[in-house]
């Protein structure tokens, strides 16, 4: 039987941002990230600099998360965190937070996978957006994943797709590093893109079986590309910079719904989501949108605050689990790798 009056607060540090939420039930009252700015210097995340800034941020973002939503420690149910994927030092960091503000108010903590959490931000009640109906199909797309996911239910999950090696997301910013773009490079290429061609340069693609995906062999063909050109033309990037995002961004993304596509014909679900970093990619936005009348499905596109790492879908996550009971002792351990 559903609680109707659970609050949960929620921890995410599976990277390099530091975010904690505090939910009513799945009514989302605050979502407070603060982002690393030290990494951009590096061209990517360094991971004990992770760890480090988030040993500095979790206090504060706890804090003004409680106080944004206007709750006392002693009215929290349960504490919810991010437990794997992601990088060792960092998980670690809010575990030990989490476990600790749990034992010192005796209330449960919830263990949440954080690609779980990604799919159920689209469970976030708010006025006027509709949630995706089971099963439904679910896209998910960021730097470290690439899956094509069918949700039963809240807390049942199967891959049917995944990539084989490299993520889209690491497509999209190797790219930008390969044009001499700054970190994080995905949200240029999709900037620039917008003022250019996407049919004026044409990219490989992997053979893979199935409705897995394989992005190491684009990734490594754009890169003879830019330096074939730029052998010939040594201002070639700068010259034809909105074009090759534009032709680029198009090739991923047609990968991308090429076996999305297939998925949703072979198994005949209706409803479609996206979620994760590169979920806020407009272009693929767009052409998501576009599926709907194309294949005649319903898409479900997340909230661009849901889209990259937040404690908000873990909170939502947490909840469904606060609801089946589905507690953790204080001998947890971060898993850097785990399965859906």
């Amino acid at each position: 039987m559903q609680n109707l009056n659970t609050y949960i607060l929620a921890i995410e540090s599976s990277c390099d941002d530091t975010s904690c939420a505090i939910l009513h039930n799945n009514v989302v009252l605050a979502n407070v990230t603060a982002n690393q700015k030290i990494h951009e210097q590096y061209g990517g995340v360094v991971p004990e600099l992770a760890s480090r800034d988030h040993q500095k941020n979790i206090v504060p973002v706890v804090n003004e998360a409680l106080k944004a939503a206007n709750i006392k420690t002693g009215q929290l149910s349960a504490i919810a965190v991010t437990i794997g994927p992601g990088l060792m030092g960092s998980l670690l960091v809010g575990l030990s937070f989490a476990k600790s503000m749990a034992m010192a108010l005796n209330i449960p903590l919830i263990e949440v996978n954080h690609m779980q959490g990604h799919i159920l931000a689209h469970f976030i009640k708010e006025e006027g957006v509709e949630m995706p109906q089971f099963p439904f199909l679910c896209l998910t797309v960021s730097g470290g994943h690439t899956q094509l996911v069918k949700a039963t239910d809240h807390l049942s999950f199967e891959i049917l797709g995944s990539t084989i090696d490299d993520a889209v997301g690491e497509a999209f910013d190797k790219a930008a590093k390969v044009m001499g773009l700054p970190y994080p490079g995905g949200p240029l290429i999709d900037k620039y893109a917008k003022e250019g061609d996407p049919n004026k340069f044409k990219f490989s693609s992997s053979n893979v079986s199935g409705f897995d995906y394989s992005f190491s062999g684009i990734k490594t063909s754009f890169l003879y590309f830019i330096q074939n050109n730029s052998q010939k033309d040594a201002d070639f990037v700068t010259k034809n910079l909105n074009d090759i995002c534009a032709s680029y961004q198009q090739h991923l993304i047609n990968v991308l719904l090429k076996n999305a596509k297939a998925v949703l014909k072979e198994t005949g679900i209706k409803h479609l989501a996206i979620a994760g970093g590169v979920s806020a990619n407009s272009e693929l936005r767009k052409q998501i949108k576009n599926l709907e009348a194309e294949l005649n499905i319903k898409t479900f596109i997340p909230k661009f605050e849901y889209c990259t790492d937040n404690a908000a879908m873990i909170g939502i996550a947490g909840y469904y689990k606060f609801l089946k009971n589905e507690f953790s002792d204080l001998n947890s351990v971060p898993q850097a790798r785990m399965s859906l």
